[in-house]
């Protein structure tokens, strides 16, 4: 039997409705979602989405809040850069 979903993907299940555009975008969305993702505890690629924003690595354990679909979103990882240039800068002041 050959695979029905090759292009469609995630989104073969919704048929002809809905149009192209809601499904390729819904397709990319689900597609980061499910994906296995870096842990930054341990640093292995086994981080699965428990529930909504609610993250778990299945290597060490770790269980922490992040984004939605994604562990890390752009907006967290701004400002963790932004804290980090901080303190490593020349106000040590904060630590």
């Amino acid at each position: 039997m050959t695979k029905r979903t090759k292009k469609v993907g995630v989104t073969g299940k919704f048929g002809a409705r809905y149009g192209v555009k809601a499904k390729n975008k819904y397709r990319k969305i689900e597609e980061k979602q499910r994906k296995y993702h870096k842990c930054p505890k341990c640093g292995h690629v086994a981080v699965k989405r428990e529930s909504t924003a609610i993250w778990v690595c299945r290597k060490c354990g770790a269980k922490f809040a992040g984004g939605a679909y994604v562990p890390q979103t752009d907006a967290g990882a701004e400002v963790n850069k932004t804290l980090r240039s901080i303190i490593t800068g020349g106000d040590n002041d904060l630590l």
